[in-house]
């Protein structure tokens, strides 16, 4: 492990898992940040950039579910999951949503501190692909942590799935994301073949975001492909 200590969020309304791993994460060399519910620790997530999150699904404001799903529109944090939710299809819904991995409690110190060794592997390997949580190209801005999109300096409402549609495209920017790739991380994976989804949603972002929608500045059609976010305005 690195000689910096590795700083873990703990997302968690338990005071005696809070406590414990207070203790715990610290005399392990690890830096340990606290939030008690979801909203918290997506506001700290976002400005204190942990290696790790721990997260509790049981939160008393926001599912856990919900809490992953918005860290994986900006972030790719491994998110390892501690929840009593033991049963397969809640552990199944959760790394679909996001999450690397899944802890049941009550869980053991030692197997804890091995699955965060693994997912900080995961991290190194991954790199620095993912860009922060504000993305900005001429008059478009997109904070993905706060759920607000800008243009001409003017705050533009979207629909939840037009913003998922906007954030996928953020994490990608530059790249040329295919439709299917859209359609899967959008609409989940039933809907790979539904082109026409995508072209309704496209069709009202661009409406929203464009200038002139005929002839877009920011969302490139790649014909036959699917579409690029243009990083420079």
């Amino acid at each position: 492990m690195s000689d910096v200590a590795p700083t873990v969020l703990l997302i968690e309304d338990d005071p005696q898992i809070r406590r414990f791993l207070r203790a715990t994460l610290p005399a392990h060399g690890f830096r340990l940040i606290e939030a008690e519910a979801g909203e918290r620790g997506l506001v700290e997530a976002a400005t204190r950039n942990p290696e790790v999150v721990l997260l509790d699904l049981g939160l008393p404001d926001i599912d856990g579910l919900e809490v992953t799903r918005r860290l994986r529109e900006w972030s790719a944090v491994p998110i390892v999951v501690l929840s009593a939710r033991g049963l397969e299809r809640d552990k199944v819904a959760a790394l679909d949503a996001g999450a690397d991995d899944y802890l049941t409690k009550p869980f053991g110190v030692e197997e804890l501190l091995a699955r965060l060794r693994v997912a900080l592997r995961h991290a190194s390997r991954a790199g620095g692909d993912v860009p922060g949580p504000v993305f900005a190209a001429g008059g478009l801005e997109v904070d993905l942590a706060a759920r607000r999109v800008r243009t001409a300096g003017q705050e533009v409402h979207l629909t939840p799935t037009e913003f998922r549609l906007l954030a996928v495209l953020v994490k990608h920017a530059g790249k040329v994301v295919t439709q299917r790739q859209l359609l899967v991380e959008v609409w989940g994976p039933g809907a790979a073949g539904n082109a026409h989804y995508l072209r309704v949603q496209m069709h009202g972002l661009r409406h929203k975001l464009e200038k002139t929608p005929a002839r877009p500045r920011y969302l490139i059609t790649e014909p036959g492909v699917g579409y690029r976010l243009r990083e420079e305005g």
